[in-house]
């Protein structure tokens, strides 16, 4: 046996350092089941659907736990790549995937992030657009929109207007994957500018539209959410390091107040998938040269990191009845921010709630039964990557035979559109904006 070459093999990592190139379908999808093959413990590759042209849309999920959910367990998600030609998120999904395998059992925190949370990547939506691409450009290029030549993120369902457009493959993969999991909270990366961007993306008079933004009942959230990862990039947050697009004060920016965009993922995701994302725009050219990917690993990483650590904001816990059974479906709000569509609990009686340090009152709802209101205080600082477990018995035996199995998810229509317009979500926020930057600053 040759022993130098025995122990060689044992001090190299299980896989090859990732390079900072662009990675084509083949080689993607080749370090994807690599990693799943050499980290099989703690990563499960999947397919959720395929393009118009056949490539598979992959997701690679990473925690102690890959293939299944376990209860108490948050999901989390990012998504790159919806416009093929915007790159630099597809690049650093990689980058992240390999960070973390690497460092599980190594770094204690992201072995914690780890044991704590299921982590779905997909660091391409859109592979036949970016496949597609022959002259990479800084402000458009062939392969923005998927091969049909649709807009990906502008082809979901939209709460404030129709949107009668064909939804394509990938667009249906995406919803038909939103409803296995209970996602908590996600985001979708982007390039062309230099900022977080937080819902709505679209409005009504009733969420601010006559103030120019557009704000839901969890504008606290979606403001501290934005800066927890604008505040880490040394780039973003300046606000103006793009010479030829707007100033974003801090990095931040609210969607509709930009630009309104009728069909985009992440009002579908808060609205009917009940799970919190923001886009994040991460570089001002949408295609850079392949030099500059180091730059954006660094200048993104503790961002990235920082970000899914937000997944255990908040309050979770299970409903029961009186006998100890969990009650899917049943609805679970805080009073005074009552979502369009209830957000209800899974299949397990789970319920998330992301929710800033302060006291709430959380209002259960089941049909035919008056409402049970619970108190919580949610400390200042989390406990341990994790969201303060409340776990809800309400005082009567459920009859599980009229609740239904599978969660009744509201129409797919513009469910805004009758809203009165005296909602809360129009009301200046100013206050829960500073409290969200003295809870980022001083946590």
């Amino acid at each position: 046996m040759d022993f130098p070459c025995l122990w060689l093999g044992l001090l190299l990592p299980l896989v090859a350092a990732l390079d900072f190139n662009y990675h084509h379908q083949e080689g993607m999808e080749a370090f994807l089941k690599t990693v799943a093959q050499n980290y099989s413990s703690i990563t499960h590759l999947h397919s959720i659907g395929k393009s118009v042209k056949g490539r598979n849309l992959w997701v690679l999920v990473v925690g102690r736990f890959p293939k299944e959910h376990r209860i108490g367990i948050p999901e989390f998600k990012y998504v790159a790549n919806m416009h093929g030609d915007e790159t630099v998120g597809r690049e650093l999904l990689l980058h992240l995937i390999d960070y973390l395998v690497t460092s599980d059992g190594k770094d204690p925190e992201i072995t914690n992030l780890i044991n704590s949370t299921r982590i779905h990547i997909m660091p391409s939506m859109n592979p036949d657009g970016f496949e597609a691409v022959k002259k990479p450009d800084c402000y458009y290029s062939i392969g923005r929109e998927n091969y049909n030549q649709y807009d990906l993120n502008r082809n979901f369902p939209d709460a404030f207007e129709y949107n009668n457009v064909s939804r394509q493959p990938e667009t249906v993969a995406v919803m038909k994957w939103l409803k296995t999991e209970t996602f908590v909270l996600s985001a979708n990366l982007h390039g062309g500018a230099l900022v977080a961007s937080y819902p709505f993306d679209n409005g009504v008079q009733a969420t601010g539209a006559l103030y120019s933004r557009s704000l839901t009942p969890d504008d606290d959230v979606f403001q501290y959410l934005a800066h927890t990862y604008a505040s880490r990039n040394p780039n973003m947050k300046k606000g103006d390091e793009c010479k030829n697009k707007m100033n974003f004060p801090n990095g931040v920016t609210n969607g509709y107040s930009w630009y309104p965009l009728q069909g985009g993922m992440q009002d579908y995701n808060y609205i009917w998938a009940q799970c919190f994302e923001i886009t994040l725009e991460l570089s001002c050219c949408k295609y850079p040269r392949e030099e500059k990917l180091p730059s954006f690993w660094n200048n993104n990483k503790a961002s990235l990191m920082e970000y899914i650590k937000q997944v255990h904001l908040g309050v979770k816990g299970q409903v029961f009845d009186q006998n100890g059974n969990p009650l899917p479906n049943v609805i679970v709000e805080v009073q005074d921010r009552k979502h369009i569509c209830p957000y209800r609990t899974n299949k397990y009686g789970e319920y998330y709630l992301l929710l800033l340090p302060g006291s709430y009152i959380i209002n259960v709802t089941v049909s035919g039964h008056d409402p049970h209101l619970t108190k919580v205080i949610i400390p200042e600082k989390s406990q341990n990557f994790s969201a303060l477990k409340k776990d809800i018995l309400l005082p009567f035996q459920g009859q599980l035979d009229s609740i239904p199995v599978s969660n009744p998810s509201c129409p797919m229509i513009p469910l805004y559109r009758n809203l009165p317009d005296h909602s809360a979500a129009t009301k200046p926020s100013l206050f829960l904006f500073l409290v969200s930057l003295l809870h980022i600053f001083f946590k």
